[in-house]
């Protein structure tokens, strides 16, 4: 079964901390020991897991992201957002994080943050569980 979280971003381009709403749909799952599937079914929009406790770094990423690939430039793309489908090409739209005891497994900085680089928008991260099967 897939379950969902929706995000909703508030400006063009933002990092979204949602790594307590995927841990809350891991505890509503039940899900103990495996793996969970991140998948963002948009094509301006990205998902990556970077450091969480300092919000500089995520302001940092996005700089530079803006500077390598600014939103005007010599796009053909008719709606005016080709920048934002270079930059979700570039980070990603999936990642896998490992489950173990009920917690996603991350580094004692890491986050997991849905990336808006077409907004504000509603938006949804798709999540898939593949889970360990203990015998006795």
């Amino acid at each position: 079964m897939v379950r969902y979280i929706n995000v909703k971003s508030r400006t063009r381009t933002e990092f979204i901390d949602i790594t307590e709403k995927i841990q809350e749909v891991i505890k509503e799952a039940g899900v103990v020991s495996g793996i969970c599937c991140l998948y963002v079914p948009h094509t301006t929009a990205a998902v990556t897991i970077n450091e969480g406790a300092d919000p500089s770094v995520q302001r940092d990423i996005l700089s530079v992201l803006n500077r390598l690939i600014p939103f005007e430039g010599d796009y053909h793309h008719r709606e005016g957002n080709s920048s934002a489908h270079i930059k979700a090409s570039m980070l990603g739209i999936s990642q896998t994080v490992l489950i173990d005891e009920g917690r996603l497994v991350l580094g004692t900085w890491q986050s997991i943050f849905f990336c808006e680089f077409d907004g504000p928008r509603h938006r949804r991260v798709a999540m898939k569980f593949v889970t360990d099967k203990k015998t006795p």
